[in-house]
């Protein structure tokens, strides 16, 4: 496509003398503002693939796909319910499960939480929960000896294993002096740490049978769960089962995806993500123009050699491929570079965090004020590719208008005064 002469040409012309120096500082500031651009944008959009990653791993490992509920105070009957419904495709299996929101309270310190029970035989199917609880604390679990706590629970209430820890439930008993609630305390036998606040700071994980028989399932011979957790082998056709779990079970109850129930979070994730890929691209677009004034003052700069050119027999396209090529590379370099930046960084980011905190000498992401206490990121290729297309289409069309008014110069015009 390009000619020798055109490729020497154009290269030289990069390579700006003394008197054209404020031509070149332009053309690198272009470049540079195009690789950073390019490099931030890839990296944002790794973080924002890992954010999002992380949250869908930590809510569908503790809260399933698809979770159904009774219209009526527990539910009865919940393993022949998870075997009526295990016929749908795309279901993995169903684990019933006691929940309810509580007062936990140790020395004078006390906190809101929520309280999971699940059966030995079934929390063994959280492998998210199981990898973070050590053997021996998950044995004493299974032994019904305690409850397991987030770690920063047990941090802020100062909770050590083998500390008992109060449970207040608001649900009481009603007595002769009024409502009584409902107090019982357990000894910690364990803690986990998943790497998401909300969890790691109000989660308590109980015994099936105690959780049954502290949120009164088992009252008058009764056997209940609060919820059945379905687990399918698709994350992203929840909402499809959903709708056939419901249509099958009738109108005593009610089922919910995890993208219905955690829509705030993900909705909050999207937005940001857009609006950081807006602002970004707006950087790339500056470097853009950036290019296009470069080019202008070199095609004012070098009129006089447009001239010899076309008057040695050189084309007026010729003319335009030499001054493409000379914007072109400026746009191809500086993408290239933010490409392999870009991937450096979004490949290394939770060893670039530690080394940042390391030198401050606090937490960059506090756990209090962001979904997670740690900077993740998944790299999608199709993502990156879209990236390098949009930086290079934005490169080669700022060229296109310099490029054409050097190749529309008159020669002799451009030689009249010589």
């Amino acid at each position: 496509m390009f000619q020798k002469f055109e490729r020497i040409i154009a290269f030289r012309y990069l390579r700006a003398r003394r008197e054209e120096g404020f031509i070149s500082v332009i053309a690198m500031f272009s470049l540079v503002g195009i690789a950073l651009g390019v490099a931030t944008l890839i990296v944002v959009l790794s973080v924002m693939n890992g954010v999002r990653g992380e949250l869908i791993n930590s809510i569908i490992g503790l809260e399933g796909h698809v979770t159904v509920y009774s219209n009526q105070q527990g539910i009865s009957d919940y393993d022949k319910i998870s075997a009526y419904i295990a016929g749908i495709n795309g279901l993995d299996f169903a684990i019933p499960k006691v929940e309810g929101q509580i007062m936990a309270s140790h020395n004078g310190i006390a906190s809101g939480a929520m309280v999971a029970g699940f059966r030995n035989e079934d929390i063994e199917k959280k492998p998210l929960l199981i990898k973070k609880i050590a053997a021996n604390e998950m044995e004493s679990f299974k032994r019904g000896e305690g409850v397991i706590i987030g770690k920063r629970m047990a941090e802020k209430m100062h909770l050590n294993i083998g500390d008992d820890l109060m449970l207040i439930s608001p649900e009481g008993r009603a007595t002769v002096a009024g409502l009584v609630p409902r107090v019982k305390s357990y000894p910690v036998v364990g803690t986990f740490e998943l790497g998401m606040f909300a969890y790691d700071n109000g989660l308590i994980l109980m015994p099936f049978a105690e959780a049954q028989l502290y949120f009164k399932l088992r009252e008058n011979g009764g056997d209940k769960a609060s919820s059945i957790e379905i687990i399918g082998n698709n994350p992203d056709k929840a909402h499809d089962i959903a709708g056939q779990i419901a249509q099958k079970l009738g109108a005593g109850y009610r089922v919910y995806d995890w993208k219905t129930s955690n829509n705030h979070i993900f909705e909050a994730v999207l937005v940001q993500r857009n609006v950081m890929f807006l602002i970004l691209m707006l950087i790339i677009l500056v470097a853009s123009f950036n290019i296009i004034s470069s080019l202008i003052m070199l095609v004012r700069e070098k009129g006089q050699d447009i001239a010899i050119l076309r008057t040695m027999g050189a084309s007026s396209s010729s003319v335009m491929r030499i001054f493409f090529l000379c914007g072109a590379s400026v746009g191809v370099v500086g993408t290239f570079i933010g490409f392999l930046l870009g991937l450096l960084i979004a490949f290394n980011t939770e060893n670039i965090q530690l080394w940042l905190e390391s030198m401050m000498g606090h937490k960059l992401f506090s756990a209090e004020l962001y979904f997670l206490s740690h900077l993740p990121s998944k790299v999608d290729f199709i993502e990156v590719i879209s990236v390098l297309v949009f930086s290079l289409a934005l490169s080669f069309l700022a060229t296109i208008y310099p490029a054409r008014r050097a190749s529309k110069l008159n020669p002799a015009e451009a030689l009249r005064y010589e």
